[in-house]
């Protein structure tokens, strides 16, 4: 009986390998790197294995075949092969397919509560620190944005929502449309969150337009849906940008020998991601969104 082994381009940290069995289904092992964890870039193994397996329950994420190896240096997940279209940037942009995006995060945050909690504040601290210690490039200005991050932190405290469990790294490429809906894969920075940064994070790394994250946010909260809650999702996009910078300035200078896709360019990627978030700091209208946060209306 012959068994193929392809090796996946797309996950830009754990390698993901499709195997082909004859005469069974076809499935993916997610192989977990453990320097992924240890330089910052994601939640420990043991707690990604587990909310994957709690994903699954939702149907939104694939279906968990078996954990091998649990224990060791370097566990895998046996999971589904989802037999769909990864999407792409273009795919996410489209009105349609952000109704569906918005009905799979409903999906998944009404599922079993993650064992751990995410907060973009303490991630982007953490990361800033990394890269101090390490001497690694960090960009012109990041620190001395902080304050408005931690304006951006203070507005959502003062209306918290409940947290639920949230995957916090929706690039586009992790979703995947199955022909019935779109599934959500790869759980390695996932937690217990507020769903407004879930929201503001898809359309981060989409780059969407006002018009866009307006609609998905008005399909996420429906009749909820508010003036307050949509400046909370623009000012999570904002926060997603800025965070994530130095997640790929972290592995580009810690962990390029570990790229699971060798062709992706993590430094272009961080220098995107901060003229974006710039971008946004610079906005005239940043203080009113803080403004509108924090009124609730």
């Amino acid at each position: 009986m012959a068994v193929a082994y392809t090796v996946l381009k797309g996950g830009l940290s754990h390698q993901i390998i499709r195997v082909d069995d004859d005469g069974a289904p076809s499935h993916i092992l997610r192989v977990l790197d453990p320097a992924v964890s240890e330089a910052g870039l994601g939640i420990p193994m043991a707690q990604e294995i587990e909310n994957t397996v709690r994903a699954a329950g939702t149907g939104v994420g694939p279906r968990v075949l078996e954990v091998v190896d649990a224990d060791g240096e370097r566990p895998a997940i046996k999971l589904e092969y989802i037999d769909g279209a990864t999407l792409c940037q273009d795919d996410v942009r489209e009105i349609g397919t952000i109704q569906r995006i918005a009905e799979a995060c409903v999906r998944l945050h009404a599922g079993v509560p993650f064992g751990n909690r995410f907060s973009v504040f303490r991630k982007a601290e953490e990361l800033l620190d990394r890269c101090v210690r390490h001497g690694l490039d960090v960009p012109d200005g990041y620190a001395e944005h902080l304050p408005a991050l931690t304006a951006v932190e203070r507005a959502v405290e003062s209306r918290p929502l409940r947290l639920v469990p949230c995957h916090n790294d929706l690039l586009p490429e992790n979703f995947m449309d199955d022909g019935r809906s779109i599934r959500i894969i790869d759980y390695q920075l996932s937690g217990m969150n507020d769903p407004a940064f879930e929201l503001g994070d898809i359309a981060a790394e989409g780059d969407y337009g006002p018009d866009r994250v307006a609609a998905l946010a008005a399909a996420y909260f429906g009749d909820e849906m508010s003036d307050a809650l949509l400046a909370r999702v623009r000012l999570y996009l904002l926060a997603s940008n800025y965070a994530w910078t130095l997640w790929f300035s972290i592995h580009s200078g810690l962990l390029a020998e570990h790229a699971a896709d060798a062709d992706f360019d993590y430094a272009a990627e961080a220098a995107d991601k901060w003229g974006q978030a710039r971008r946004d700091l610079a906005d005239p209208e940043f203080g009113t969104l803080v403004d509108t946060v924090r009124r609730g209306r």
